[in-house]
């Protein structure tokens, strides 16, 4: 199949699927006399697999190592096993300040109630205030 095919078939762009070849998590396919490249149904696979694991948060470096793996099924998995704890991991930071950016947004919603002018609003205050004393989540320290 050409890669427009391919493309339609995993609902990747094409432009990602050429990327993913020159990152080597797709393999460089064989092109027709017409130099139009030919995709496989294995190329299919392995492509719907790499849009799985993008879509659960995994870095093209982690993709890597589970290719690696599925390659040679005979090794023990402690190395994915570690892997992905370390995403959940980092998963259950990124939803923690999630949280707390969340509270912040909430707080800054809740002081404003009314419509009043821009100069009275009670938003851009706390913004304001926020950002010259460094009391917000946006700053590194919190």
């Amino acid at each position: 199949m050409k890669i427009g095919e391919l493309a339609k078939r995993t609902d990747c762009e094409v432009e990602t699927i050429r990327y993913y070849e020159r990152e080597g998590l797709l393999p460089v396919p064989p092109r027709t006399d017409g130099n139009y490249r030919q995709y496989s149904e294995q190329d299919a696979e392995r492509l719907m697999f790499i849009r799985h694991c993008r879509s659960l948060g995994m870095s093209l470096e982690d993709i890597r190592t589970l290719q690696h793996f599925q390659a040679r099924p005979e090794l023990a998995c402690e190395e994915i096993d570690a892997m992905l704890d370390r995403h959940l991991r980092q998963t259950e930071a990124q939803i923690a300040a999630l949280e707390r950016l969340q509270k912040q947004l909430q707080i800054l919603r809740d002081a404003c109630h009314t419509h009043l002018t821009a100069q009275q609003c009670g938003i851009l205050q706390n913004l304001q205030s926020a950002a010259s004393s460094h009391d917000c989540v946006c700053h590194p320290e919190h």
